[in-house]
């Protein structure tokens, strides 16, 4: 593996790191569309108007498509399809790696996933649950608004310019640059060029972290 060529987040250091869950450290797609299509089966939906709105949260894509009388219920109802369907959620590439290798205090998640359904995709992939957690349930706008992530930074005790979001979507690196967090961008459910992050890389087997003795993160980005 080779270095990339000079970006802003190479030779910066940080006071933290908070993870975006689905798409930046676990690949839940296969499950979310097999939810979805059930979920827009029931509501009769068709399923040419769902591939855009996906990864929104819930409430929204519910709001995008059905009238308002029906969208507590349908939110209510993609909500228990999603938690009762993890088969085939797992970890990817780096992720677990970034946890055994960052220190337990400087790290969170921002996810847009209510807090059952983070619990349930993080228990299947198998991957350790930090201390901090932000989900939709804990804010009042989720992801592209800042909220997420000024609130993992609050409670990680940290500036939010000195945490580095990891994203891989549009929205979410929306939110950190609102929060005035940097960004790295993953390229896992998006192109490199639709992702208006600092850095980006294909996943975070890419990413080599590098904690000091005073608990300083920085890090090294490399091609395969």
């Amino acid at each position: 593996m080779t270095p990339q060529p000079h970006n802003p987040l190479v030779g910066a250091s940080f006071d933290a790191v908070i993870f975006d869950l689905d798409g930046t450290l676990i690949d839940s797609h296969v499950a979310m569309v097999r939810s979805y299509e059930r979920w827009a089966e029931e509501f009769g939906i068709r399923l040419d108007r769902l591939p855009h709105l996906l990864g929104m949260p819930s409430a929204a894509v519910s709001e995008a498509l059905l009238p308002p009388e029906h969208v507590v219920a349908a939110t209510e109802r993609i909500e228990v399809l999603e938690v009762t369907d993890t088969e085939g959620v797992v970890a990817l590439p780096g992720a677990r790696e970034a946890f055994t290798t960052l220190p337990r205090t400087g790290v969170a998640i921002a996810t847009s996933c209510t807090t059952d359904l983070m619990r349930a995709r993080l228990s299947a992939a198998d991957l350790p649950f930090p201390d901090v957690i932000v989900t939709r349930d804990h804010v009042a706008d989720g992801k592209p608004a800042p909220d997420s992530f000024l609130l993992a930074a609050k409670l990680l005790g940290v500036h939010p310019a000195r945490a580095l979001v990891v994203e891989d979507a549009p929205a979410g690196i929306a939110a950190a640059r609102a929060a005035g967090c940097p960004v790295l961008g993953i390229a896992s459910t998006k192109r490199h060029d639709e992702l208006a992050a600092d850095a980006v890389v294909g996943d975070l087997s890419q990413v080599e972290w590098q904690v000091e003795t005073n608990g300083q993160i920085s890090l090294r980005l490399r091609t395969a």
